[in-house]
């Protein structure tokens, strides 16, 4: 079952004001009447793909996506360096889910999502645990220091010729390599921007560079304007711990009791290693950890299909 659904269009869209002068981008596709369901992006600041929208049975689901501020097609974007990001952090996107449900008239929505995803949407379901009716993550995270601190350094013991090159594109750094790129993403000159982004993401491939089943060269497979904005998104996020109180999404992991959920990971991730995934099975009784052992981050058929399995499951509930 890696097969997805065919291509959908939405059959509705609009941009919601969700204040400090932003304008979110949504999407609904599928069934007007099926079971809600709301897509969290990774990144941050990736912003939503046509593709997101395969993963759910078009006649049973209400498929709805958002782009998270700065990204995607919301506004403004963040590729612009007039845009502020004063007013984007984990706790305004948990605002503006919550004001996207009411806005749609949601009382219950399940949630899927992946990677950096994972933690948004595990806050907003630590946050709001009435609204949420089931759990789909693949590639667990929860973005922790700790977390951070082995994407960005600790894995580097594994590509060491590719982190050094990732270190030395911000020799003035006091050792905060996230801190020292957040701020060369706010430099005035231009150039200095464009090169600190794409060192970041020659990073990141590399660190996904072994995923043979999955897509290497990911992070840099973007138009510039999107490269741009998830560079200095998910900058701004990881130097700043994503404004979570270290490892609090694990240790409030029981405000899900009585959600289903279902934790997709890959046993070769090595940016995101199974760890995470494995303790918050263990703090969330509810919750089916599924080991992939033929993927990492970027997921693989099997992924999809475990995926696409867990979704049509929740779908008959």
């Amino acid at each position: 079952m890696s097969e997805l659904y065919p291509p959908i269009e939405p059959y509705q869209s609009g941009m919601l004001e969700v204040g400090d002068g932003n304008l979110v981008y949504w999407e609904a596709c599928g069934n007007p009447d099926g079971k809600p369901a709301l897509v969290v992006h990774g990144g941050p600041g990736s912003g939503c793909t046509p593709g997101h929208r395969q993963y759910f049975d078009p006649e049973r689901y209400r498929v709805i996506l958002f782009d998270q501020r700065g990204c995607g097609r919301s506004r403004p974007h963040a590729s612009d360096p007039a845009t502020s990001l004063r007013h984007n952090t984990t706790w305004h996107l948990l605002a503006d889910m919550e004001l996207l449900r009411q806005h749609l008239g949601v009382e219950r929505w399940l949630l899927s999502g992946a990677s950096w995803g994972s933690t948004l949407l595990l806050a907003y379901a630590e946050r709001h645990p009435e609204r949420v009716s089931e759990i789909v993550i693949a590639a667990v995270t929860t973005t922790r220091r700790s977390e951070i601190d082995w994407l960005y350094r600790g894995v580097g013991r594994f590509f060491p010729e590719a982190w050094e090159r990732f270190r030395d594109g911000v020799p003035e750094t006091d050792g905060d390599l996230v801190a020292a790129y957040a701020r060369r993403m706010e430099d005035p000159d231009p150039k200095v921007r464009e090169r600190a982004a794409h060192d970041w993401v020659a990073w990141e491939d590399a660190v996904i560079s072994l995923e043979s089943n999955g897509t290497p060269g990911a992070y840099s497979d973007r138009p510039p304007d999107a490269l741009m904005a998830f560079v200095r998104i998910t900058a701004h996020y990881f130097s700043h711990g994503a404004w979570l109180e270290e490892g609090a999404l694990l240790r409030d992991a029981g405000r899900l009791a009585g959600i289903p959920g279902v934790l997709i990971h890959g046993r070769l991730d090595l940016g995101g290693p199974l760890e995470t995934a494995w303790s918050l099975s263990r703090a969330w009784p509810d919750a089916e950890l599924v080991v992939v052992e033929d993927a990492g981050h970027t997921g693989s058929l099997t992924t999809r299909g475990r995926k696409r399995a867990a979704l049509d499951a929740f779908a008959r509930r």
